[in-house]
């Protein structure tokens, strides 16, 4: 009966809904987007890491992802608008090129076939 008690007086506090955001990673609006938008970043940064086959900090510094203190960041962005430019091409509006289409998992991609061995 003692341990009855203070489990029926804490039962009201575990039906209550846990408040707003509670259990999410609270995310800062990302800074310095030049080309993306704030709806396609995230899904544009998991297609470079499996594009290219590296994590985020190939492209960005560590702890501060907004720098452009990383060369690698503003050839992504270069890379992006040739991207943006061929895919405007296409009068049907699908997306016929990605990073993946040249990259294949590489951070250089190949130029041609590997030679017969």
């Amino acid at each position: 009966m003692r341990f009855l008690i203070p489990i029926l007086l804490l039962l009201p506090l575990c039906a209550q809904e846990p408040p707003a955001g509670a259990g999410k990673k609270e995310m800062r609006p990302p800074k310095n987007l030049k080309i993306l938008t704030p709806e396609n970043l995230m899904p544009a940064m998991h297609a470079f890491t499996v594009a290219l086959g590296q994590n985020c900090n190939y492209c960005h510094v560590q702890g501060d992802r907004a720098s452009d203190e990383n060369p690698k960041k503003n050839i992504a962005r270069h890379m992006l608008e040739l991207v943006h430019e061929i895919n405007g091409k296409f009068p049907d509006g699908k997306m016929h090129v990605t990073c993946y289409t040249c990259h294949r998992g590489a951070t250089e991609p190949l130029t041609a076939p590997p030679a017969a061995q």
